[in-house]
This record gives C-alpha cells, structure tokens and sequence, in this order.
C-alpha cells in the first residue's frame, strides 16, 4: 500500500531515498532504491506522458491501486509460469534477502517500519541452511 500512496516527490533519485508518508502505524519513515532500481524508474518515468503527482499511474494516468498491484503480479506470475506471488512475499522476500546479504536486524527494522523486533521476527523464518551458513561466518570458536 505504502508504494502505491507514493508521489513523484517523494522520491529522490539522487540518493534513492523514498519518503513514505504514512507507513506501519500511521508513521513517516524513509526507505532506499538502490542504483538498479533507480535506472529502471528513471526509464519508467520517461515514458511517462502525464501530469499525475503519484509516483506509479495506470493507463488512464489514474493512481495505481493496491488491488491493481495485486493484478499485475497475477499476470505476472501466470506469464512467468509460476504460481502467484503475493505482496506480502516480496516484502518478506526481501527482509531475508537483506539478512542473507549481510544486513542487520535493527537497520531492516527500520526499512520494514517494524515497531519491535518481534514483529519483525514473524517476516524472518529463516531455514536450517540459513542458520549453518550464518554460524560457519560468524562463530566466536571458528573465527579465533
């Protein structure tokens, strides 16, 4: 919901800092693009041929929906031959991908907007696998 509440000046593409205006609990917290993801939007946003303040349109140059989200990774999916992914697996895709890619807890708390860290303890049901590769790199015994 917070990506499709987002306007064109939310955004700065210099940094990748995104302003979310109103995230989990109603609070106002910043998040980041990386450089990827900033080339792909400033693509998108030269296509883009309106006057609309939200940062993602349809093609009426309408807000995107979240419901309208939701049909896009629908077709998405189904076009990818995968079953559907939902908005909620890309979010707790990407909370583990972030810990997997060496990030920590507390900075992802804030990313998520996660008031506690138990919240956030719900997104990270990490795999055995997960846990021995963590405990090979970070184990006290191993690393003296």
């Amino acid at each position: 919901m917070e990506l499709c509440n987002s306007n064109l000046d939310d955004v700065d593409m210099g940094t990748g800092a995104i302003t979310i205006r109103q995230g989990k609990g109603r609070k106002p917290r910043t998040v980041f693009i990386g450089n990827k993801t900033r080339r792909a939007m400033r693509a998108y946003l030269r296509t883009r041929r309106d006057n609309a303040s939200a940062l993602f349109v349809t093609v009426y140059q309408e807000r995107l929906t979240y419901n309208g989200l939701r049909e896009i990774l629908r077709r998405r999916s189904r076009d990818a031959g995968i079953s559907e992914q939902t908005l909620h697996q890309f979010r707790r895709a990407f909370a583990i991908g972030y810990l997997r890619n060496g990030g920590d807890i507390f900075t992802l708390q804030q990313l998520m907007g996660h008031t506690t860290l138990e919240v956030l303890r719900r997104y990270l049901k990490l795999t055995d696998q997960d846990a021995q590769i963590a405990h090979a790199k970070y184990s006290p015994v191993d690393r003296l």
